[in-house]
């Protein structure tokens, strides 16, 4: 997994996707320190990891989600997805300057319906998998399986929590950080990129206590390249999701 990929970088397709919206449940954002020479292999070109603290910034985020439908429908209509999509934090240059999103290289969804529409009427292709969400008022836990991956994360949720990390001082810059990071890119079916934006005006965050995690996509990476920073879970958020229109990374 160390080897530059060769994903074709060109101008990102037309807009597709009508505007898309949902209200997240639950999502659940395990966030690594990572080698920045290993995230940088990772990245096609016109892509570079953001670095915080020296580190590149990569994790999975588990995701579930319900009423998801057109926006312009009634959040009593929809359709409910659980997904995982594992995202390394880059940026890339613009004419206006430098801009930052995440670069996704594995979706995986439990929803027929996802797998079947994603790369096709929206951006982000999604292999199967079963991903499972189990909470209490106190805990959490969450599985993923999949041909090519397998994730077991369990932890400790609710007031009280405290925050612990090497990459941000407070939760407050943790979750400015990730709100900022708007734009995903995903490979298309046929190569080249294209970017989904997701927008909320509700984003709020708090911290896990992780007591159990695995990952086979951080497994497989060099010996300490990959090491566990902190945890973060969103529930009962309505987001909007949208395509997004500029270029896509050139290098």
């Amino acid at each position: 997994m160390t080897e530059q990929t060769n994903t074709r970088v060109r101008k990102n397709p037309a807009s597709r996707l009508p505007p898309m919206a949902a209200t997240i449940a639950q999502r659940v954002l395990v966030n690594y320190r990572v080698d920045p020479d290993v995230a940088g292999s990772l990245l096609p070109q016109g892509l570079r990891p953001q670095l915080v603290a020296g580190s590149a910034v990569a994790g999975v985020c588990l995701i579930h989600l319900t009423a998801l439908r057109p926006a312009w429908f009634t959040p009593a209509v929809g359709h409910r997805s659980r997904n995982a999509a594992h995202r390394i934090a880059v940026e890339w240059n613009t004419a206006d300057g430098p801009r930052t999103g995440v670069y996704i290289p594995r979706r995986h969804s439990s929803s027929r319906l996802v797998r079947l529409v994603g790369g096709r009427v929206f951006p982000g292709t999604h292999a199967p998998a079963s991903v499972d969400f189990r909470t209490t008022s106190d805990d959490l836990a969450v599985s993923v399986d999949a041909d090519d991956l397998r994730v077991r994360v369990t932890a400790r949720r609710g007031p009280g929590i405290p925050f612990h990390s090497r990459l941000f001082e407070t939760l407050e810059d943790s979750s400015t950080f990730f709100r900022k990071d708007a734009v995903g890119w995903s490979p298309t079916r046929s190569g080249p990129l294209e970017g989904l934006r997701l927008d909320t005006d509700a984003w709020r965050v708090e911290p896990l206590a992780v007591a159990d995690l695995s990952s086979t996509f951080f497994e497989t990476l060099p010996a300490g390249a990959a090491e566990f920073d902190h945890a973060l879970l969103m529930h009962d958020v309505p987001t909007r999701w949208s395509s997004v229109s500029e270029p896509a990374p050139a290098p």
